[in-house]
């Protein structure tokens, strides 16, 4: 979802973006993006999704004579094992069962196993299977032994606690349609400086991606190619009304909106995906008897709201319930009482109203602190 005021202030007149009015605009979004990555580091925007950012982060990160491990424990964690494979770059990945995060001592026995490995590849919040990495404990592991450390944090950032500089994470990629409120089209990047001393050390064999162009425009706040100037218009709102918040308040609250989505599945005989549940997402099983593709269709067509299905092996095994962003407590009292009703239209046994009293006590325990 995106603010209707955001999209208001993408629909203003547009400004070409070789002036100063888009360099004083671009410097406020980066005060801004380092903001929210918690970070004193150059964050970079790219036109693309967050792919954009990661894929060049990885090629940037790890140049000949240099070895990644990457874990794979969803989708996603999966897609940057692949843009290893593309671009040549050796690698060891490292399989968890789906629906759980990686853990420090992952980390330590992968490394411990070779020695070689000098930079580490994980999913902060892994959409696919909504499970969550201990990305603080693992910047412990790599920072002792002088590993860099690449967090895809796109359904993390701006809605789970990131803080880069106090964890010495070394670069953590985001994307605009998460919990930054936008539509898809931006990726962005913070980069660190032992990441900066490792990218200027090789040659990139990108172009368009290349972190090093990036830099070099943003000491005048410019960028390297046509940006996606409604975008980035855009984010300088929707940035704002983030920091006007504050990240603590819109941590907790996503947190919240988790917990009572997790305490309605309960209600309902429903059980969760993840083995280590993230708060951005929460993952159900489909309960046996109930179609899957046609619950999804009835929630949308009869009641309005978009929930996501399962990806790759999870495919019409698990539906899934966004809780970044432009969303709040009525929201998912909304889409839980939905659900209610779809499930109860399949024939699954659940008590109407179950699931939406079981969330209102958590909102009404939080909202009462």
């Amino acid at each position: 979802m995106v603010p209707e005021e955001v999209m208001l202030e993408m629909a203003r007149p547009i400004e070409h973006h070789r002036t100063a009015f888009y360099r004083d605009m671009y410097k406020e979004v980066h005060e801004l993006l380092q903001y929210l990555f918690q970070t004193k580091a150059l964050c970079m925007l790219f036109t693309g999704s967050g792919t954009s950012a990661m894929e060049g982060a990885i090629v940037g990160c790890c140049p000949p004579g240099h070895k990644a491990l990457v874990i794979r424990n969803g989708k996603f964690a999966e897609r940057w094992a692949q843009v290893c494979a593309s671009f040549g770059i050796e690698h060891t990945p490292l399989d968890l069962e789906w629906g759980h995060g990686a853990k420090p001592a992952d980390i330590t026995k992968a490394m411990d196993a070779d020695p070689a490995i000098d930079t580490v590849i994980v999913v902060h919040s892994e959409t696919s299977t909504t499970a969550l990495t201990d990305v603080e404990g693992i910047a412990r592991i790599t920072r002792e032994r002088g590993a860099l450390l690449l967090v895809d944090g796109i359904t993390a950032v701006g809605a789970l606690p990131v803080k880069m500089d106090e964890w010495d994470v070394d670069v953590y990629v985001s994307g605009s349609q998460k919990a930054m409120m936008l539509p898809p089209g931006l990726g962005v990047a913070a980069v660190n400086e032992r990441a900066w001393e490792r990218i200027d050390s090789g040659k990139m064999p990108t172009l368009y991606n290349d972190l090093k162009a990036y830099r070099k425009s943003h000491k005048t706040f410019d960028a390297p190619y046509t940006p996606a100037l409604t975008l980035v218009r855009g984010a300088r709102y929707a940035l704002r009304i983030i920091k006007e918040r504050g990240l603590e308040n819109v941590w907790a609250e996503t947190a919240m909106l988790a917990r009572a989505t997790r305490a309605a599945a309960e209600a309902m005989g429903l059980k969760l995906f993840a083995a280590d549940p993230v708060d951005s997402v929460t993952a159900m099983i489909v309960p046996a008897g109930v179609d899957e593709a046609a619950l999804r269709k009835t929630m949308r067509n009869k009641y309005g709201f978009q929930i996501a299905g399962g990806q790759g092996d999870l495919k019409g095994k698990i539906i899934r319930f966004s809780h970044m962003g432009y969303v709040d407590a009525f929201d998912t009292l909304g889409v839980i009482g939905a659900l209610e009703l779809t499930l109860a239209g399949q024939g699954f046994s659940v008590t109407i109203g179950s699931g939406i009293s079981a969330a209102q006590r958590i909102f009404a325990e939080a909202m009462t602190d």
